[in-house]
């Protein structure tokens, strides 16, 4: 797949997992690398970037084999510019459909 339409969908992709419930970081990595091959630290930065701009909140959660893990959770934030950018990629993929017929 084309390094440059991921860059540009992945934060997209990252709201919409996290739309459908909690989860940590290796647990995303592996919900999104089963469609498409990413960089763990890539994610990790997109993560942190989300969290600083009040999108995600975090929080631990003890580990049996472990340390805890962090989660992350979608904040009603998120949840807004969630829905915002899938409108704007519907619009787009619409768009470039139309462009190549």
């Amino acid at each position: 797949m084309n390094a440059q339409f991921k860059k540009g969908v992945l934060e997209l992709c990252v709201l919409a997992q996290l739309d459908k419930g909690d989860k940590y970081g290796y647990e995303l990595t592996e919900a999104i690398s089963q469609k498409m091959t990413i960089a763990t630290g890539t994610l990790y930065l997109i993560l942190k970037r989300l969290k600083d701009e009040g999108y995600f909140e975090t929080y631990l959660v003890e580990s049996q084999g472990g340390p805890a893990r962090k989660y992350y959770r979608i904040s009603e934030a998120g949840r807004t510019h969630y829905h915002e950018l899938k409108k704007e990629w519907e619009q787009f993929i619409t768009t470039v459909d139309e462009l190549l017929k």
